[in-house]
């Protein structure tokens, strides 16, 4: 008797012409159900491991959902234990076309893509470092499990624009409630922020709030980190008391570095039938059609009077050597 943990167990499958059927299958295992047309094989497989394999999963949903979810008979079993949700591919006669594989034929490529979409990491190509969409939920768990208990200050970068000078930036700053940045490292008031600093080191980091990564500050730590990434367009950074980086976060999927912005995954991206998923060369056929020169002109020694091309060296083609040498004698190039 197999480990019964690793094992789904059938007992007493009665359904359709199956009379009474115990029945233990491996998990992990790639099974086979063959005999004869009427002997169950559709009754055991489609009907009664499918069928409870996605009912209990459906009754996972809450009725809201569902109402909109086909949901199969149960089968006729006595039992049935550690069955896993299933897939069940159906037996069609789909079109065929030069795009067509064994996963579009049977739409395992439809489940693949949205799973690969959901499950998708991505990973800065210039560093190797994941790259997440945070939010200011997310900014929080981070920040408390790295930083727990000490006091950070949330901050926003402000860039010098064209056309403004930097007192009219802390002037506005100043207006609109900001008393202090960091500017070379340094905490400070903005009234005592010199201009000349700012001017050769940018960007200024201005202060959105300070407070300890204690639970009872959770609300108004996401208030002010909403408002930064708000004002930082998208962005922001956390400090420690003395003007450390503690980290540095992102709304949307871009690059620390190289500031290049990714595309969010879908299940376009993972499907070589659309644009946004297609390899650039093949554009999705999964081949390329191309001159091996290594075939084409196996010995580069000859020249095209010995019969360097190869393929102009057979019936079909024979002759069009033969007219590429006339021609260049007409023109009096070299044949060597």
């Amino acid at each position: 008797m197999s480990d019964d943990r690793k094992t789904i167990r059938l007992r007493g499958v009665r359904q359709n012409n199956l009379k009474n059927l115990d029945l233990d299958l491996p998990l992990g295992k790639l099974i086979a159900v063959t005999g004869l047309s009427g002997s169950g094989k559709s009754s055991l497989v489609f009907e009664t491991l499918h069928a409870e394999g996605q009912r209990r999963y459906v009754e996972t949903f809450s009725p809201y959902t569902r109402q909109f979810l086909e949901l199969l008979d149960r089968p006729k079993v006595d039992s049935i234990e550690n069955i896993p949700p299933s897939i069940a591919i159906e037996q069609t006669n789909t079109v065929r076309n030069s795009r067509s594989t064994i996963g579009t034929m049977t739409e395992l490529c439809d489940f693949f893509k949205v799973w690969f979409a959901s499950a998708a990491e991505l990973f800065d190509p210039a560093t190797g470092e994941k790259i997440e969409d945070d939010n200011p939920a997310g900014i929080w768990k981070k920040l408390s499990a790295a930083q727990a208990n000490h006091d950070v200050l949330l901050a926003f970068a402000v860039t010098k624009p064209d056309g403004l000078e930097w007192n009219e930036i802390l002037q506005n700053l100043q207006k609109q409630g900001y008393t202090r940045a960091l500017a070379s490292g340094v905490l400070q008031r903005l009234e005592s922020v010199s201009v000349e600093t700012l001017d050769r080191e940018a960007p200024l980091f201005i202060i959105q709030d300070r407070l300890a990564l204690r639970p009872r500050n959770r609300a108004r730590f996401l208030e002010a980190a909403e408002t930064a990434l708000h004002y930082g367009r998208g962005e922001m950074m956390a400090f420690s008391h003395e003007g450390v980086e503690v980290g540095r976060f992102c709304r949307g999927l871009k690059s620390p570095v190289t500031q290049q912005r990714f595309r969010a995954p879908s299940p376009a991206l993972f499907s070589f039938n659309s644009p946004l998923g297609a390899c650039p060369r093949c554009r999705g056929f999964g081949r390329i059609i191309e001159i091996d020169y290594r075939l084409a002109i196996p010995d580069q020694s000859l020249t095209i009077r010995e019969g360097a091309i190869k393929p102009w060296l057979g019936e079909v083609y024979g002759e069009s050597q033969k007219d590429l040498i006339r021609a260049a004698r007409k023109r009096k190039l070299p044949l060597d």
